[in-house]
């Protein structure tokens, strides 16, 4: 069975929006784009000839503008940002993140002029509408250059994994175009296969000394008033406290794994712990994969990180926050298998300090 973590709230449900509006949108334009390519080097199949594709990139596109348009009323909605209506259209003009916001305005912007372009296509002309077309195809870098300067999730393995996945899938989509060219090597095709090389690697070293590096929420330019919020939202370590909550552990999946996700609550802080890995004889996994998430009910995860052992009920976590602060986290929880419920105790601490628990803590 799987878990669903229902979100509570409006605020907490359009964060969630947001963010799964803005990844829906960079996927889509990643298809997009690929099928850009694939369509100018006339790919086609049995089952799929060329009409096919033109018409799933036309209308992968349409969709692509919904969810985008849907990701900047959310983001607008949801207030935790200083980002305004103006900001949507007007690039680098927000107080917040400037540079990377303003990024996901000019990829809005270009597949604005897309859409419109196209709608007008027989007016403008085919040559005028071709060059915007083609512009547009730079609206895919900068939105995925915006998501991991702007979104929360950037030091996220599975956000990572997924923007890595999405470059190769497009650079992969260019060679092959060029090696359709033939044998006479032009210097537009020596441009392309270029790119599709450099443009990775860049992307990744980029991404290691920027997004993927402690202190990227102030380095990016959030807000000093935002940043103290943030910090303010939780207690400064070290600290204590009673914990209760849920634990829901899957079926094993047709590898034999099972995956355990545990939600619980404090006096003001929320605690989330996702475990994958193989069942043992006599109760608990030999955990292959984790992801543990400390912070508020409105901002869960201020402290993000993974498991650094897990000896019975004692759970010891390694977090940090986005602007590069250390949190070691350790649990120690009573769980009610038939209930499906945890009680139990936490304990913060800064990297490195004293993380023992109280003999009497436990649920």
């Amino acid at each position: 069975m799987s878990v669903v973590l229902a979100a509570a709230g409006s605020g907490r449900a359009l964060w969630y929006l947001t963010r799964g509006t803005g990844i829906v949108a960079l996927l889509l334009l990643t298809a997009v784009v690929v099928l850009g390519i694939s369509g100018t080097a006339r790919w086609r199949t049995e089952r799929l000839p060329r009409f096919v594709v033109a018409g799933l990139h036309r209308n992968l596109s349409l969709l692509s503008i919904v969810f985008l348009a849907l990701h900047v009323l959310t983001t607008i909605g949801d207030g935790f940002a200083p980002v305004g209506l103006k900001d949507a259209v007007v690039p680098f003009a927000s107080p917040y993140r400037p540079v990377w916001l303003g990024l996901g305005t000019v990829a809005f912007d270009l597949l604005l002029a897309l859409t419109l372009t196209s709608m007008l296509r027989m007016r403008l002309g085919l040559r005028t509408w071709r060059a915007v077309h083609r512009l547009a195809y730079a609206a895919w870098p900068v939105a995925l250059v915006h998501a991991l300067g702007t979104g929360s999730d950037a030091r996220v393995g599975w956000m990572a994994l997924l923007a890595a996945v999405c470059t190769a899938v497009v650079a992969v989509a260019v060679l092959r175009r060029v090696a359709a060219g033939g044998a006479v090597w032009t210097a537009g095709r020596a441009v392309g296969a270029a790119g599709a090389v450099v443009v990775p690697v860049a992307l990744f070293l980029w991404y290691l000394a920027g997004p993927g590096s402690p202190g990227w929420a102030s380095r990016s330019g959030t807000p000093a008033a935002l940043l103290g919020s943030q910090a303010a939202a939780v207690p400064t370590p070290p600290f204590a406290g009673a914990l209760r909550g849920t634990i829901v552990q899957s079926r094993p999946d047709a590898s034999g794994q099972v995956t355990v996700s545990i939600d619980a609550v404090a006096a003001a802080e929320r605690i989330r712990v996702w475990m994958r890995g193989a069942p043992l004889r006599g109760g608990g996994i030999h955990v292959y994969d984790s992801r543990v998430s400390f912070g508020t009910a409105d901002i869960p995860s201020l402290y993000v990180g993974t498991l650094a052992s897990l000896a019975g009920t004692r759970l010891d976590a390694v977090l940090r926050s986005g602007s590069g602060s250390t949190l070691d986290l350790a649990l120690l929880l009573g769980i009610d298998r038939v209930r499906g419920t945890v009680s139990g105790s936490f304990r913060g601490t800064a990297a490195g300090g004293p993380s023992a628990l109280g003999a009497g803590a436990g649920g």
